[in-house]
């Protein structure tokens, strides 16, 4: 059986005008987890990545640290991220502000859960986003294409929380609240792995950080 190699994106810029940029510890974060797969003799057959610039940053600083050439990668938009801004609106039409103390980081995302599970069960609608099945079938449609395709193989496949907890969601059949919850406690550039067999994909690590478990780089951990 193969092993599917699902990893947050590095440490973005949360609390800035453009979120969707890698600050400068989740460049060396991703560059950490290439650098810590070659040591350990790690290749890929296959590559998947969602299309948001942290995707592609981030894949390409896994790509310096593992020191060679991979597949060529394929990118789908199923695994990208919701648009938290339009959720958030959706519930909190007023401008909201700028989460930079501890108190408005923990009230962004108590919002941000109470949003999700309101997006889940169809009580609203952000607007420029699909529904939570249209959603949930793009992370599904990638799933099924790797689990058809690349069977027996290493493959992978770098994107953002909430198309992983949706994925782990999917293999453990989770109800929404405890996918949710799995989606606030991912960690950036933290790993999630599913062995791929033709029938199914099963789950085998979830959100580790191996490659950070050193003194020098403990304090690299992040979450947002």
């Amino acid at each position: 059986m193969g092993t599917l190699y699902l990893v947050r994106h590095g440490q973005a810029s949360f609390g800035a005008n453009d979120y969707d940029q890698l600050s400068e510890r989740g460049q060396a974060q991703a560059l950490r987890l290439g650098e810590y797969w070659r040591e350990r003799g790690l290749t890929f057959d296959a590559v998947y990545a969602g299309t948001l610039k942290r995707h592609q940053q981030t894949l390409a600083g896994i790509v310096q640290g593992l020191g060679g050439a991979i597949p060529a990668t394929q990118s789908r938009p199923g695994l990208n991220e919701y648009d938290s801004e339009a959720l958030l609106r959706a519930i909190h039409p007023a401008p909201l502000p700028r989460p930079d103390t501890p108190e408005l980081y923990r009230h962004h995302f108590r919002l941000l859960c109470d949003a999700l599970a309101q997006w889940m069960g169809g009580t609203i609608s952000p607007e420029s986003m699909p529904d939570w099945n249209g959603f949930s079938d793009g992370v599904h449609q990638v799933l099924e294409e790797i689990r058809h395709e690349h069977s027996g193989q290493n493959v992978l496949l770098v994107s953002s929380g909430g198309p992983i907890s949706t994925a782990v969601g999917q293999v453990l059949g989770t109800s929404p609240e405890v996918t949710i919850a799995l989606n606030m406690r991912l960690r950036n550039i933290a790993v999630t792995e599913f062995t791929i067999s033709p029938k199914r994909l099963m789950l085998q690590t979830f959100n580790t950080l191996n490659h950070l478990d050193t003194p020098e780089h403990r304090s690299w951990i992040t979450s947002a």
